[in-house]
């Protein structure tokens, strides 16, 4: 028996499905002469195809009480991403549908159409508190399904509606289709939008986050938001070590210069199937820096691929995660970003009422 690198999968970032072994799953191996001659054999296989489900959820704010997370609700009109990024830290949610963490992340979405009405109603129940509501925090809200489904462009307007402030982190250019609500918000500083930028290089960027906007695209977005007045802010995330850090600096340079007055980094994050999907893609494409990557990896994370303890999850440590805390420090220093950080108002929160008009109340 042989184990085998699968092959790149155009469109896709990850090669494989990644059973969750967490579970207790089954894992399959192929293996024999049938790898070296399958095409031959069996022709061509079929096209890879996303598939949506639709989910009738009870509910649509999703609360968290972790310590190292600054909010404190959050909302995923979708749950899987077609965005396909190999490094997705959210890739495992998928585990708890029976989905692999993989391809099936990527492929086989869900969508919760009657988001707006059940965030209506959530907010219309007695005793609501309002806090900002971040959306993207699992599944980014602007991936390609949402030209269909419009799910988050309806959130906004019920946000809106009754002025409730709501964050969004995105890869997505797509960001902009809703510029007009975002625009409202911002005025009445209720919003703020994150865009994260990996990389530059819009090859580098095809292979890491396949199906996800340019980094050219995703700057010039970043400068819309700014023109409009909208809050916006650049995510380097996440940096991946003899990878992408060699952006981070011109990431910052490029989104100050349009605009952006905020910036904060991500380390990479490897839980549970995401760290073997990741060196399944780097011995696809870098295998020449392969070990290196996770050498880096590991001493930032005590030896280990990823440590999920609170505040350790979040905070690299070691020579190399000061290195890249110093030299994202310096860089925001020298081009004046974050010397003041947006902080939304809760203040003008109305329920709504439950025949869908607003309250005065």
């Amino acid at each position: 028996m042989r184990m085998a690198i699968p092959s790149p999968i155009h469109g896709r970032g990850a090669r494989s499905a990644a059973v969750p072994q967490r579970f207790g799953l089954a894992a399959r191996e192929a293996d024999g002469d049938w790898l070296d001659a399958r095409a031959e054999i069996d022709g061509p296989g079929p096209k890879l195809r996303t598939t949506v489900t639709e989910e009738q959820a009870r509910r649509i704010i999703s609360r968290n009480s972790s310590p190292d997370i600054p909010f404190d609700r959050s909302i995923n009109a979708y749950r899987g991403c077609e965005h396909g990024c190999i490094y997705c830290y959210a890739r495992p949610t998928h585990a708890f549908h029976d989905l692999s963490p993989g391809l099936d992340f990527e492929t086989k979405l869900f969508a919760k159409p009657q988001a707006a009405a059940l965030l209506r109603a959530e907010l219309g129940k007695r005793g609501y508190s309002p806090a900002p509501i971040a959306m993207g925090t699992n599944t980014d809200p602007y991936q390609p399904i949402e030209a269909h489904y419009r799910l988050t462009r309806q959130v906004l307007e019920v946000c809106l509606e009754t002025r409730h402030p709501v964050t969004i982190t995105t890869k997505s250019a797509r960001v902009v289709r809703d510029l007009d609500l975002l625009a409202e918000l911002a005025k009445l500083n209720l919003t703020a939008v994150s865009i994260s930028v990996t990389s530059l290089d819009p090859k580098l960027s095809g292979l890491l986050e396949p199906r996800a906007s340019s980094p050219a695209k995703r700057l010039d977005a970043l400068q819309q938001l700014a023109a409009a007045g909208v809050p916006a802010h650049v995510s380097v995330a996440p940096v991946i070590p003899a990878i992408t850090d060699e952006f981070i600096e011109r990431i910052l340079e490029e989104a100050a210069g349009r605009g952006v007055k905020t910036a904060s980094w991500i380390m990479l994050r490897l839980p549970h199937e995401v760290a073997p999907l990741m060196r399944e893609w780097l011995e696809v494409h870098y295998p020449d820096r392969a070990t290196k990557v996770m050498s880096i990896v590991q001493a930032m994370r005590g030896g280990k691929d990823y440590d999920s303890r609170f505040f350790e999850r979040m905070k690299p440590k070691g020579v190399w995660a000061d290195v890249f805390r110093t030299r994202f420090r310096i860089a925001c220093h020298r081009l004046r970003l974050n010397r003041e950080m947006p902080k939304l108002d809760c203040s003008q929160f109305m329920g709504p009422r439950s025949d869908g008009q607003l309250s005065l109340l």
